[in-house]
């Protein structure tokens, strides 16, 4: 065995956003894990990446086949010089996917593991490619009579055919089904009956279903029920039963509080043999128009692993069609589809690099699931074709070069097309990578006047390299989009790629205009910005042009494919909203650790971010302190932003021994003082007009936090805060860190408590505090001022909140802050990678659903060329849905997203011929004419009538080189009140 050597141990900073998908425990079961890939052609190649981007312990290669030619269109990790120097695969990639992750192991074997089964138990998960299911048969049954049983995964891309299959031994356990986190939900009722009803709080939905077990706690009343679990019976949306009789007069009444949570329980899972399996096979549909091809493509992958053992080549498969029918019909007659037989034998002596894309993502998913036991299995068959990209003109004899495959799976019609492709992508993060990964592969941009356009602004941290492939740790801190194009070039030189390093935006519209768009024959959204997407679709729906929308979540990935005038846009279909937490809830009341750690955040950015940027400001704008002291003496005006910028200037610490003085007044001002002002306006005994009690749930009575010198997160917080502070007025340095917070402490008197008297917001829809300007505080800061000799505000540090920085004692503050705070309000605390998910709003990620999505992606843009039924492809992952988009008027106007009215002027043309045209034209009263959030014309404003004589280029205003403006345009409904408008397609006004 030859063996490459590698770091191992566990990186948070590189596995964070993985972490969120699979978890601690699963993160440790793969750190101890040894997986076996045979076979390192297209398939297992896109496996290995992946599973390495995992972090196993251990991923062993096998595979002595000698590097050709034509795996430079499958194998993105071989290049040229492999080629010529007759490496074998597994050889020439080794150190390629070594690079991916130090944290793993990455060997290479060149046993007969047929001769020499007993070499399989050193691996926990065993990854077969490329073998005939006779061999397949042979390791599988060893595998499954081990005890534990090693885990057995295969799979095979054939042409435009590809299937996985997986066994996981007899009584397979699955910890976790879905991976979903479950909330609390606050219980608002339970019965005194048999069984007890429990009802949910103000009627929130409580997600459950028969069967599904909860924990309840902090019930007031039936205490018994307290950190209890119970089994559901489903009732209503809001209520459900439990297996309890609370009617005998061992429970008393339900007072209030309390609230839910669903557990988790694992489930077993019966694996057959693959031998078993072959004979009477489980496949999992995925796509509901194809109900008999997945097992007739099943059986004609059994038909030609025979071919292939009998002939031992597939030099003239395409000529084969006879005798693979014949060996079909041998196998099962009625299942045999010559259709599926005629596209194999034409296509299977190459491999489709989409599909290695897609089905390795899911055998890679299936991986991690084996060894983590997270997430449900597939069971136990997965096949998934192409068959529609195929054409009858498939050429029979092509050159034995990097693109054997592509011309042997597609028509020459397509390969030209793609190969003249040019498209512009945006986003080069995890999904970006993979798919110029599969663009390099398939041959896009290759030839004539193509260009693969780029452009991605953020630059490459080492959080990124758990799923962006491209890049390395030599690559952090450079822009993504360079560092991509460098390296897709060595997956395939010939593709023509240009790189940018722009947002795109209304700004950049001087470098994406209209002519760049129209170029372009595809754009791709490639990121995780909702307001950039939406963006970009709109300048696709202007300018016609075919959109891919993709985009991941955890194990979630989704690809929605916008075509003009055949589907809705993007921005047709609006996201789920997420509900803004109720000032009165984030400031004085919360109720989960959601809360607590949102408010710590917006302390965060107000002290350090927020405050800090309006001072810079200020004193830039007004450097003569004479002047505002002057204004205020003479007016009692001050300028925007003084209140806050004088208070920072008043305040500037003269040391960092000042810097933890005011840290430590801070904790008491938030954990202590906060609790007692509450407690003061609302005693425990409050009761609300309604006799019911103030203090119940889901309000939580808030209780005073003593500092302790021996608590760590006393101490955390004051560090960071004072480390923070220090930074602000630029006096942090290296000696700060061996000031002895403790001794410091013990120097200071706090100021006595005293009960404000300032009202406290207690109902949701009450508005926030009134911001008016304190009088006698801005006179007290006058006076500060005016006992300067002379202005000294020294620019301050902005601290922008970084998640990934351990050192920058940003998530330290966050993490402490909300902590303490939610231990204030008797909320659970949470660890700090919860409290980084939720404060860095990271959304989580792993490379195997990106593997998927960009293969999936890849395969569209196929099918979109060939102008076929994009919905049967798209609906193998229930992607794309097609609904009706018409707006229709009852005067038989009507439009979709897609259309657009051109309205061509002159130079003296006026606003009455744009109303007396567009009147003409669709029998309409326009009764609105805006320019973006410019009013043109509003009949019933005043001086609009009057405006229907001026000219529109007097009125829009063009500048020089403007050729043409969009307008919006609404108009009178004629069968309801003249308030009510009809809409209309955006209409642009070209000059001339």
């Amino acid at each position: 065995m030859e063996t490459v050597v590698v770091k191992d141990e566990i990186d948070d900073s590189l596995y964070s956003r993985q972490r969120y998908v699979l978890g601690d425990n699963a993160m440790q079961k793969l750190a101890k894990s040894n997986v076996l890939i045979v076979g390192l052609g297209g398939l297992g190649v896109e496996v290995a990446k992946n599973v390495i981007l995992a972090g196993v312990n251990s991923l062993t290669l096998l595979d002595e086949k000698i590097c050709q030619e034509i795996d430079l269109g499958t194998q993105f990790f071989l290049t040229q010089q492999d080629v010529n120097n007759k490496l074998s695969r597994a050889s020439a990639c080794r150190s390629r996917l070594a690079e991916l992750n130090p944290h793993v192991s990455v060997q290479i074997i060149k046993d007969d593991i047929l001769s020499n089964l007993p070499s399989l138990k050193s691996y926990h998960c065993v990854v077969i490619t490329e073998m005939p299911f006779s061999d397949q048969v042979v390791l599988n049954n060893f595998c499954r009579e081990q005890t534990p049983p090693i885990y057995f995964i295969s799979g095979d891309v054939r042409g435009l055919f590809s299937y996985a299959f997986c066994d996981f031994g007899n009584k397979f356990e699955v910890t976790d089904i879905d991976g979903e986190e479950y909330r609390e939900v606050f219980i608002g009722s339970i019965t005194k009956s048999n069984p007890a009803v429990v009802g949910t709080l103000e009627s929130r939905l409580h997600g459950l279903q028969t069967g599904d077990k909860v924990l309840l706690k902090g019930i007031n009343g039936m205490l018994q029920l307290n950190f209890k679990t119970f089994i559901v019976q489903y009732l209503t949306p809001y209520t459900f039963s439990i297996d309890c009789d609370t009617s005998t007069d061992d429970y008393q009444i339900y007072e209030h509080g309390g609230v839910f949570c669903k557990i988790k329980t694992p489930t077993i899972m019966n694996f057959q043999s693959l031998e078993m399996q072959l004979t009477n096979p489980s496949i999992l549909l995925c796509d509901l128009s194809k109900l008999e091809y997945p097992l007739q493509t099943l059986l004609a992958f059994q038909s030609l692993y025979k071919y292939i053992s009998q002939k031992q080549t597939l030099n003239n498969l395409h000529t084969a069609f006879n005798e693979l029918y014949d060996i079909s019909i041998s196998i099962n007659s009625k299942v045999t589809n010559s259709e599926i037989l005629t596209i194999l034998s034409r296509t299977g002596s190459g491999v489709f690099a989409p599909l290695c894309a897609v089905i390795g993502g899911i055998i890679s998913q299936e991986v991690l699931k084996c060894l983590t036991s997270k997430f449900t299995p597939l069971y136990q068959f997965y096949i998934l074709d192409a068959m529609e990209l195929s054409s009858s003109n498939n050429r029979s004899e092509v050159a034995n070069n990097r693109y054997f495959s592509l011309n042997v799976c597609l028509s020459p019609d397509l390969v030209k097309k793609m190969s003249e492709l040019s498209l512009f992508m945006v986003g080069c993060g995890a999904i970006g990578c993979e798919l110029l990964k599969n663009f390099a592969l398939v041959g896009l941009a290759t030839k004539g006047d193509s260009i693969l356009t780029i452009t991605d602004n953020d630059l490459i941290e080492k959080s990124n390299l758990n799923r962006q492939f491209l890049f390395r740790p030599w690559h952090i801190q450079q822009s993504k989009s360079l560092v991509a194009s460098k390296e897709v070039c060595v997956i395939n030189p010939d593709i023509k790629i240009e790189a940018h390093q722009n947002k795109i935006s209304v700004d950049t519209e001087n470098i994406y205009n209209d002519h760049f768009f129209q170029k372009m024959g595809i754009i791709i959204n490639a990121l995780d910005n909702i307001e950039t997407r939406r963006y970009i679709d709109g300048r696709c729906v202007s300018n016609t042009r075919p959109l891919i929308e993709t985009g991941t979540m955890g194990t979630k990935g989704h690809v929605q494919v916008i075509v003009p005038h055949l589907t809705e846009t993007y921005s047709s279909q609006r996201d789920p909203v997420d509900e803004d937490i109720p000032y009165c809830t984030l400031k004085s009341f919360p109720q989960q650790i959601e809360h607590t750690i949102q408010w710590a955040r917006d302390k965060f950015d107000s002290l350090f971010t927020y405050e800090p940027e309006v001072y810079n400001k200020f004193w830039d704008k007004n450097e003569d302190m004479n002047e505002i002291i002057k204004n205020f003496e003479e007016n009692h005006q001050i300028p925007d932003g003084f209140v806050v910028s004088a208070s920072l200037l008043k305040k500037k610490p003269a040391n960092f021994e000042c810097c933890v003085k005011e840290a430590y007044l801070k904790f008491y001002s938030y954990f202590h003082n906060k609790a007692l002002q509450l407690l003061n306006s609302f005693p425990l005994d409050t009761k609300m007009a309604d006799g019911t009690w103030f203090w119940q749930s889901p309000k939580k009575p808030p209780s005073p936090i003593h500092f302790d010198p021996q608590n760590p997160l006393h101490i955390q917080f004051v560090t960071s805060y004072a480390m923070l502070l220090a930074k602000t007025y630029g006096i942090w340095s290296e000696d700060c860190k061996s000031v002895k917070i403790p001794d410091v402490i013990k120097l200071f008197q706090l100021p006595e408590f005293n009960p404000s008297q300032k009202k406290v917001i207690i109902e949701e829809n009450q508005d926030k505090e009134n911001k008016n300007v304190n009088l006698d505080k801005v006179g007290g800061l006058i006076q500060y001022l005016s006992s300067l000799k002379e202005l000294d505000a020294i620019s301050l540090s902005v601290e922008h909140f970084e998640k990934d920085n351990d050192s920058n004692g940003h998530l330290d503050f966050i993490y402490a802050t909300a902590n303490l705070r939610a231990t204030m309000y008797g909320i659970e605390n949470v660890d700090r990678y919860k409290i980084k998910r939720i404060a860095g709003r990271i959304i989580p990620a792993i490379a195997t659903t990106t593997s998927v999505v960009a293969g999936l992606c890849e395969i569209i843009i196929r099918a979109e060329f060939l102008g076929l039924a994009l919905l049967s492809i798209c609906l193998i992952f229930s992607l794309l849905k097609f609904i009706d988009f018409l707006v229709k008027h009852k005067n038989d106007v009507q439009f979709t997203c897609w259309d657009r009215w051109d309205i061509h002027g002159h130079k003296d043309y006026r606003l009455k011929d744009f109303v007396d045209y567009l009147k003409k034209k669709c029998g309409l009263t326009v009764n609105m004419v805006c320019q973006g959030l410019k009013m043109i014309y509003i009949p019933f404003m005043p001086g609009h009538p009057k405006r229907l004589n001026n000219l529109m280029t007097d009125l829009l205003k063009p500048s020089k080189d403007t050729a043409y403006i969009d307008l919006i345009v609404a108009f009178q409904d004629p069968e309801l009140s003249s308030e009510s408008d009809l809409p209309s397609p955006p209409v642009r006004y070209y000059f001339l």
